[in-house]
């Protein structure tokens, strides 16, 4: 960010001095952008990607105590076994673009919070909500899409139960001060099966279930979590770009 700011400085003061005069003084030639193959899709990883699950192990991922992750391989997925609890990434992240699928049992039980609930943890802390939001109804910062108990998504872009969802993440971490206060806040934008529901908008810190969010200083990077809310949700074709 440092140096695209830099870089717009540099392009307003060539601007300043290039009216009516060489349109070359405009142009910028250096830095390059690097080159980045995409994926064939575009819900494959693009070359310079993190996967994170490939739908053959779960070698990415390990337990809450840091043992090895017990949620059930099947087919290219996997799927949350009740009781075994959250799963995290081995590695850490901060800034990231980050593509993610998931799917809520085709078998709908319960009601609201009670059918189909999981959830995605940026940083072990912010929670974007996993649930089955097709015609069933709950408060609307707890639906699918939103940054639970914070920010309801700007549509509903459900799919029916048991067929696959996908997110497409932007996010930015949050930012402290030396004395542990709150320098910028962490930013969302959410795609839903390619649908708008959360456009660059600020978090208001870590998730509470009871209370209001909090933001307590934590490190640059923490591990992205998946929620076992006792439902089996199943994930698939997860990939990460570090940004």
């Amino acid at each position: 960010m440092k140096k695209i700011a830099a870089l717009f400085v540099v392009w307003i003061s060539l601007a300043a001095a290039a009216q009516d005069k060489d349109p070359r003084l405009t142009e910028v030639w250096q830095p390059e952008p690097r080159v980045v193959t995409p994926g064939r899709s575009a819900a494959d990883a693009p070359a310079d990607a993190i996967v994170l699950f490939n739908g053959k192990d779960l070698e990415e991922w390990q337990a809450k105590d840091g043992k090895s992750a017990k949620w059930k391989l099947e087919g290219d997925a996997m799927t949350v076994v009740k009781g075994t609890g959250e799963i995290k990434t081995k590695k850490s992240f901060g800034d990231c673009q980050l593509h993610i699928e998931w799917r809520t049992p085709a078998q709908v039980k319960g009601e609201g919070q009670g059918r189909g609930n999981s959830g995605i943890f940026l940083m072990g802390r912010y929670e974007l909500q996993v649930l089955d939001s097709y015609n069933n109804r709950t408060y609307s910062n707890g639906q699918a899409a939103s940054i639970y108990k914070q920010l309801p998504p700007l549509v509903n872009a459900s799919r029916k139960p048991g067929e696959w969802q996908t997110y497409d993440i932007i996010f930015t971490a949050p930012q402290f001060n030396k004395d542990s206060s709150v320098k910028s806040q962490a930013r969302i934008t959410v795609l839903h099966n390619g649908v708008l529901v959360q456009n660059n908008v600020s978090i208001w810190g870590a998730t509470q279930y009871i209370g209001i969010a909090t933001n307590d200083l934590h490190s640059e990077k923490a591990p992205l979590v998946l929620q076992d809310h006792g439902d089996a949700v199943s994930f698939r074709n997860i990939w990460i770009r570090e940004l």
